[in-house]
């Protein structure tokens, strides 16, 4: 999956940034709740969290995914929009994640989210290198790699819908 982009401006995110030009466990205000935050790019704007200011660890179940979701996605410090992955730590190989994608709103999986996700939890302490990320649309299985800064991600394809269109 390649390597993750951490400095601030390439995720991009305005949100401040720390000494290494990147952002972990910044303070970002959606509707006058204070959430931690994580930003990681994969080429693509991530936005993870895993709870509020002095909250409690996040329950991914219970959200109110379509109603947080946008506030995250379009917030002002995200020039190019983001998406968002909530999660909820189990043990520092097991987390679990829902995804709101920026212009597509709630989906199954994220395959860059979920490695973002692993990046996060490295970076705030929260888990090791190699996890399984459950989704909605099943699990992942990601490693990001010390030596070489890359992440590998496993998992399976699965169809979820098949359509067509008349021309």
């Amino acid at each position: 999956m390649g390597e993750p982009i951490l400095k601030a401006s390439d995720v991009p995110t305005r949100l401040p940034a720390n000494k290494d030009q990147s952002v972990v466990k910044s303070g970002l205000n959606v509707d006058r709740v204070t959430w931690n935050v994580t930003c990681v790019s994969m080429g693509n704007p991530h936005c993870i969290t895993f709870g509020t200011e002095g909250g409690q660890n996040l329950k991914v179940d219970e959200l109110r995914l379509a109603e947080i979701g946008p506030k995250f996605e379009n917030h002002e410090v995200f020039p190019a929009q983001t998406n968002t992955e909530f999660v909820q730590v189990f043990t520092h190989s097991h987390l679990k994640m829902h995804v709101w994608e920026r212009g597509a709103g709630a989906t199954l999986a994220c395959g860059t989210g979920a490695c973002a996700v692993v990046v996060a939890a490295v970076l705030e302490g929260r888990a090791e290198r190699n996890c399984t990320v459950d989704l909605p649309g099943g699990p992942l299985q990601i490693e990001w790699r010390e030596e070489n800064n890359h992440i590998n991600m496993t998992g399976p394809a699965e169809v979820v819908f098949c359509g067509s269109v008349p021309l």
